[in-house]
């Protein structure tokens, strides 16, 4: 071998060392794509990954519990139109009593009594009874009539939830129920369960509880001096779109003196003295 084949043969050995050596440095990163990652701001600790997410507003947010979905119950709707219910106090001697508010089946005065009054009757029965505030009422107002030469009778006063419903009923099998309810009351709703309120007549025992009653020189008297005893005339004359029932002149409620004086002068119903809903549309 000559001088310059050697020669030749020294440069390509030369080359082919170079080429290898710079195709291993592109295939050989420098740094490895873990170490370029962490290289970036640091957000793990500020932002949770997707898998933490749900724990941490668990804790933050809490879901509703069963006591929450309970407090609604101890703030009741309104009534709706027509329902009916229950006195809390059927004691009070300004208790309303009428188509949408009943008195408790079980209630029965503690304090009835038998006024001394006369009645249509001879028989001491329960439908002579009446609390004793007004019973004596009744025997005061009995009086005062007789002093201006009116002389009254009583018909019908206390009746217990029984009585009232074998009345009711007695009602509907003579006129059907939609008309039996204009003029006698369901069980519950009847004032005279309340042995505050007493049907009247005149002496002499004629139109007892009937439409004749009114215009009589008793009616008269009833309506200008009821009040001065604590009565008042409970369904008067063109209010049954309001009381729900007929005119009944002879059904006299005791509420009190103060009471009845305000009501008679303003010419209202109890329901528009205490700005109750009409019971009746």
């Amino acid at each position: 071998m000559n001088q310059t084949m050697k020669y030749s043969l020294a440069i390509l050995l030369a080359l082919t060392i170079v080429a290898g050596c710079s195709n291993k440095a592109e295939v050989t990163p420098t740094t490895s794509p873990t170490e370029k990652e962490s290289s970036k701001p640091a957000t793990g600790t500020a932002t949770p990954s997707p898998a933490t997410s749900p724990a941490a507003s668990a804790k933050t947010t809490p879901k509703p519990t069963s006591a929450a979905t309970a407090a609604p119950t101890s703030s009741q709707a309104p009534p709706k139109s027509g329902a009916v219910q229950v006195i809390a106090k059927p004691e009070s001697v300004t208790v309303l009593v009428n188509k949408q508010n009943s008195l408790p089946s079980s209630y029965e005065p503690t304090d009835l009594v038998y006024p001394d009054i006369p009645f249509v009757f001879a028989e001491k029965i329960e439908k002579r009874k009446m609390r004793s505030t007004a019973a004596g009422a009744i025997e005061k107002l009995f009086a005062g009539a007789e002093k201006d030469n009116i002389h009254l009778s009583g018909v019908s006063a206390y009746r217990s939830f029984a009585t009232q419903k074998s009345v009711f009923q007695r009602y509907v099998l003579k006129d059907g129920e939609e008309k039996a309810k204009t003029y006698s009351a369901v069980p519950g709703t009847s004032e005279h369960e309340t042995g505050l309120a007493i049907d009247v007549t005149g002496s002499d025992g004629k139109c007892a509880a009937e439409d004749c009653f009114g215009g009589t020189k008793e009616a008269n008297w009833l309506e200008k001096h009821a009040a001065e005893y604590g009565f008042i005339i409970r369904y008067p004359k063109g209010k049954a779109d309001i009381t729900g029932y007929q005119y009944e002149p002879w059904h006299i409620r005791y509420v009190g003196v103060d009471v009845a004086k305000e009501i008679a002068a303003k010419k209202v119903t109890m329901e528009e003295y205490y700005n109750a809903v009409p019971v009746a549309k």
